[in-house]
């Protein structure tokens, strides 16, 4: 989904045949032909497309669909977007590829200028704010430190208040969370519940843990995940929310 947002931020809409099934950003891509999931792309579906360019992740669940159709001569683009630095490089190869690298260009100063001037949002006197990220309820799993979550979270004014772990996503139990001392909470929207039913679920959820300082002041926020999770163009807007997550009392745009 990531990959087909980009493609319309560049102005390449009219040039996409075929996205994966969870492409539903912009309203557009829903309409596109879908070609299997993010996990179990379609090879038979992607060459009746007769693409001339096929975009795919560097993950193992997509690896033999690209060595298939490099065997078969099609031109295939492999990139990785695990990171914020990661993303402006894939955008600009993307550009390079595709005859778009002005419209790149621009997105990734786009991009920047936004992000990073979040920077300027936390002073050099200002406390870092304690964040536990969760990114699924049951079992429970949080954000690492090596994760693009962990960067958003430094660039909001925050601090993980998970310590340096093996995985990036860890599972973690009673103890290590009591021991956490989070002051803010932000848990991705999981399911298809609304977000207000998924708000009472996660403050139901959290408040067996009522020593943490989250919970004791009313911390908890569900955040929509595609925006914030998606690395992609909304990025900046994903990165606003989490601010105003951590600094509710600032006018942040």
């Amino acid at each position: 989904p990531n990959l087909t947002e980009i493609l319309f931020a560049l102005g390449l809409d009219e040039k996409i045949v075929a996205v994966s099934n969870g492409s539903d950003y912009p309203p557009e891509a829903s309409n596109k032909k879908k070609i299997g999931t993010f996990w179990q792309p379609d090879t038979e579906a992607i060459i009746a497309s007769r693409p001339d360019l096929v975009i795919t992740l560097a993950f193992a669940q997509q690896k033999a669909v690209a060595d298939t159709l490099n065997r078969l001569g099609y031109q295939v683009l492999t990139l990785k977007i695990e990171k914020i630095e990661e993303l402006l490089t894939a955008i600009q190869k993307i550009g390079a590829a595709t005859g778009k690298q002005p419209e790149a260009e621009e997105l990734i100063v786009e991009i920047k200028s936004r992000i990073f001037a979040d920077r300027q949002r936390t002073t050099s006197n200002e406390r870092r704010i304690k964040v536990l990220w969760a990114v699924q309820a049951e079992p429970l799993l949080v954000a690492g430190r090596n994760t693009f979550v962990n960067e958003l979270i430094k660039l909001a004014g925050g601090e993980n208040a998970i310590g340096p772990t093996i995985a990036q996503y860890p599972q973690i139990g009673t103890e290590e969370i009591l021991v956490c001392g989070a002051e803010v909470i932000i848990q991705s929207a999981m399911g298809t519940a609304g977000m207000s039913g998924q708000q009472r679920a996660a403050e139901t959820f959290w408040s067996k843990f009522a020593n943490l300082p989250a919970v004791r002041n009313n911390r908890i926020y569900v955040v929509e995940s595609d925006t914030i999770l998606r690395l992609g163009p909304r990025l900046p807007q994903g990165l606003e929310k989490i601010a105003r997550c951590l600094r509710p009392d600032k006018n942040i745009e």
